[in-house]
């Protein structure tokens, strides 16, 4: 079933870029996928597992999008200048994304889903979706492990943790009001002194 629920999620995500979620209907989004209603409602159980589940794609796409500018080459600074960057496109190209790093949900996007939804018998219940601080502190957790090498002093990857988290929160401003000429990369240079590193 990876595939039609994969192929619903698209067909969510594509019914929700030309009009507001509540003017999605469940039966235009399996027909879209090409599978049947009860296909949808087994896999996701209504709606609001549906939204859950669309919302979770994004978190973890946007994640994943994290780990490959860790993983990208370069010193330390470009790769915590390329998660920024990853993080303004993000967020301006998807706007669930948007609202998952900002907290601002429109009334064309889903509710966001606060408490666990439940879910059809065949399906093990989802952990609870991200809140914005808690992203910033994933990010930035996960910043810390891929820069900070083996018997990194404890007191160094606590200096670290503060220049990623302030990279983070600096990529988060960017979502908001983009930068100027100077871009991501010249507001971390500012902002940022290579030397807490």
């Amino acid at each position: 079933m990876a595939g039609a629920r994969e192929s619903l999620l698209d067909a969510a995500g594509a019914a929700l870029a030309r009009r507001p979620w509540s003017a999605v209907r469940m039966v235009e989004v399996a027909a879209a996928a090409g599978v049947s209603r009860q296909t949808l409602y087994n896999e996701f159980g209504g709606k609001d597992g549906l939204a859950r589940a669309l919302v979770r794609r994004a978190a973890d796409g946007y994640l994943a999008g994290v780990e490959r500018a860790l993983a990208g080459g370069g010193g330390d600074w470009e790769r915590l200048t390329a998660v920024a960057e990853w993080t303004a496109a993000a967020a301006q190209q998807d706007a669930l994304v948007r609202a998952l790093l900002t907290g601002c949900w429109s009334e064309r996007l889903p509710a966001p889903p606060r408490a666990p939804a439940p879910v059809p018998a065949q399906r093990r219940p989802e952990p609870p979706l991200p809140s914005p601080p808690d992203l910033v502190r994933i990010v930035r957790d996960r910043a810390v492990a891929a820069l900070s090498g083996p018997g990194t002093a404890p007191a160094a990857t606590v200096g670290l943790a503060r220049s990623c988290e302030l990279v983070v929160r600096l990529a988060l401003s960017c979502v908001t009001a983009p930068p100027g000429e100077s871009g991501i990369a010249g507001l971390i240079r500012i902002a940022a002194p290579r030397t807490a590193l």
